[in-house]
């Protein structure tokens, strides 16, 4: 049986990492990071991140501020809170919660936000400077699985790994930086997607798949090889008969992966909790960088 990639338990920790540095921060009198969340609508799953989001500053320190504007907000309103933002001193990072309602171009709103405060990573600077392994800020999901392989040591240098998505949030982000000169990094990758002919072909080769498809169960144990890392970063509701309603499904078949796999992600507790926790690093290094933080 594979053993457990425990996103939970790493988040937990690197949270009580920035926790120390924002004690530390306060302790010399100066003002605590500042992150900014906005959200448009009444998306549940959107208003559920968006509230972790806010415990979880709370958690580390920082100062949180959550801006609600109705599904019914103009484009040229949000792009006058996206330059407030961008403007004040008093905040080191921002987040516009996707996806925005349709007459909203999500394009637009993106460029507007000023790279130095783009926590999420999704800017064209920053995402520009990751492609060519300058400093900069990470997407956080891509960002979280990197550390998760990090923190358990998991060998990449060399490795074949197959992406499964081409997502501009994680598939080809991710294909990126496993392919860079760092560690986690230096494999060989392949990208694949809903146009791949036969991807039990490419899976079955590979000693590091990571599947970011939104299709519970799509990946069968008898698509990979023994001793295959899994990281599974899908999640969806599946309706049952349970007293919720529903459960949580990831991308993966976890028995039947488990079963050959080295190392595995659990769905839930495997790469979310990687995610959030990321944000909040994402956001001490945009309050380090600051010219504001005195």
């Amino acid at each position: 049986m594979a053993e457990i990639l425990d996103g939970l338990k790493v988040s937990k920790e690197i949270k009580a990492e920035i926790k120390v540095e924002v004690d530390k921060i306060l302790e010399s009198k100066k003002r605590a990071p500042h992150l900014v969340a906005i959200l448009v609508g009444n998306n549940g799953a959107s208003k559920a991140y968006v509230n972790s989001k806010v415990k979880d500053c709370e958690e580390v320190g920082f100062r949180s501020t959550l801006v609600k504007f109705p599904s019914t907000v103009s484009e040229s309103e949000l792009l006058e809170k996206i330059d407030e933002l961008n403007k004040s001193k008093s905040v080191d990072g921002f987040i516009v919660q996707l996806p925005l309602p349709d007459q909203i171009d999500q394009e637009k709103i993106i460029m507007a936000i000023d790279p130095r405060k783009d926590v999420d990573g999704f800017h064209p600077e920053n995402f520009g400077k990751m492609a060519l392994e300058m400093d900069t800020f990470l997407p956080a999901t891509p960002f979280g699985i990197l550390t998760l392989l990090e923190r358990y040591n998991i060998e990449t240098k060399g490795k074949d790994c197959v992406i499964i998505g081409r997502s501009k949030i994680v598939g080809r982000p991710m294909s990126i930086l496993m392919g860079r000169k760092d560690f986690p990094g230096n494999s060989t990758v392949t990208l694949t997607h809903s146009y791949t002919k036969d991807i039990e072909e490419y899976t079955k080769k590979a000693d590091i798949v990571i599947t970011a498809l939104g299709d519970p169960h799509f990946l069968k144990g008898d698509m990979i090889k023994d001793g295959a890392v899994i990281v599974d970063v899908g999640i969806t509701r599946v309706d049952d008969d349970s007293p919720k309603g529903y459960y949580l499904a990831g991308d993966v078949d976890f028995d039947s992966c488990a079963a050959k796999a080295s190392w595995i992600t659990p769905v839930p507790g495997g790469v979310g909790p990687m995610t959030r926790a990321m944000l909040m690093k994402n956001t001490i290094i945009a309050y380090k960088t600051s010219v504001y933080n005195d």
